[in-house]
């Protein structure tokens, strides 16, 4: 700290050398250039080139500075120019101490308009400098900001993702407790009411019409439990991969919701990571559900193919379309729907991409993903089996 107030004082110093020397310098040089101008001015005015010389030290030279080019002039121009010449003698005292008394007036004018401009432009470069001290210091600050709502954004998308995980571990432990508990529970039930439907003969009709009942409603139970155990997770995505979950699944959509859809799948389609399998899979659930709900047609088509090394999943409905307010709602950042929020977020963390397109004559909704990790899970599996 004292160094550094010593070298500061040593700069003002040469500072200040360099603008008394440059306010001497003008003194002479205008002296010079007055001699030089004698022939043609003779001793009438002699302050004609002092005045500049004065100008130019209080504009750039400073108080101190300008007064030495004052006293320097007037002391040239007494000497050399006023008679008698060459001396500090006063040929004509009234004349001569009036314009030196004139001279100096409006050299202390000059040299106050000067000083007062000076301190206008060193507050306003004091201004500048604080309004960038500050703009720079605002710039510091948004990149910090930046960086840190960054960091919140991915670790929020890290957070969403184990989310996801838990929730699709969560269905997957679901569902294989109703196949595996409340299923074999039904499966039991189902086989006592067939021993006392055997034994129908023995009761009245009345008696033989609800156990018949029963055993119709087990089965429908049975049915819903499976297919809602499906639903939640189903076991062809881990066995048979995703072509097979996507088959079943079309199949029974089209059944429940008479729903015509065309399913375009390569019939050897690579296996993917779990990851990838059940964002598809899960993408394609969404996308047929919004169909039944919302679109109001009566057909759909997916395809799922390979593209420069991405999968490409389409759906596509021949419904009446999203409306445009709800397009900007979908294309805005925090006001996605729930459904598509999700869609997008699963997709995002396997550095995937959604696009959702839509008019009159329907909505299309396109994902892809990257297959570079997903060959190696493939690899992974086949070692495994």
């Amino acid at each position: 700290m004292r160094i550094d107030r010593l070298l500061e004082a040593g700069k003002d110093r040469n500072d200040a050398m360099r603008r008394y020397g440059l306010a001497a310098a003008a003194a002479i040089f205008a002296l010079w250039l007055r001699q030089l101008l004698f022939p043609l001015l003779g001793a009438d005015n002699p302050y004609h080139t002092a005045w500049a010389a004065v100008v130019f030290s209080a504009w750039y030279c400073g108080v101190g500075p300008s007064m030495v080019t004052t006293l320097l002039s007037l002391l040239g121009i007494w000497y050399w120019f006023v008679p008698p010449f060459g001396s500090f003698g006063i040929q004509d005292p009234k004349t001569t101490i009036f314009g030196m008394v004139g001279f100096l007036a409006f050299s202390g004018v000059i040299i106050a308009l000067g000083e007062a401009n000076r301190r206008s432009l060193a507050a306003s470069k004091s201004i500048g400098k604080q309004l960038k001290e500050a703009h720079e210091e605002l710039e510091q600050k948004v990149l910090e900001r930046t960086a840190a709502l960054n960091a919140a954004n991915d670790n929020l998308g890290e957070l969403t993702s184990r989310l996801q995980q838990m929730r699709d571990e969560e269905r997957r432990q679901i569902a294989r407790e109703l196949h595996d508990s409340i299923g074999q529970l039904l499966a039991a039930l189902a086989m006592n009411v067939a021993v006392v439907q055997r034994q129908a003969d023995s009761l009245d009709s009345a008696g033989a019409r609800a156990i018949s009942e029963n055993a119709a409603m087990v089965e429908q139970i049975s049915r819903e439990i499976r297919t809602i155990s499906h639903l939640l997770h189903p076991p062809l995505l881990d066995a048979a991969g995703l072509a097979s979950a996507l088959r079943w699944y079309v199949d029974g959509f089209s059944e429940r919701s008479q729903i015509k859809v065309d399913l375009q799948i390569p019939e050897a389609l690579r296996r993917l990571s779990d990851e990838m399998e059940i964002a598809i899979f899960r993408m394609v659930q969404e996308c047929l559900t919004n169909i039944h709900r919302h679109s109001g047609g009566t057909s759909a088509a997916i395809r799922v193919h390979e593209e420069d090394h991405r999968i490409v999943v389409e759906v596509q409905d021949g419904g009446k379309g999203i409306p445009l307010e709800k397009q900007l709602e979908l294309s805005s950042s925090g006001r996605t729907g729930v459904g598509f929020r999700g869609m997008r977020e699963r997709l995002r963390q396997l550095g995937g991409t959604l696009e959702i397109r839509s008019d009159n004559a329907g909505t299309a909704v396109t994902a892809k993903l990257p297959l570079a990790d997903s060959t190696a899970a493939q690899s992974e599996k086949s070692q495994v089996a």
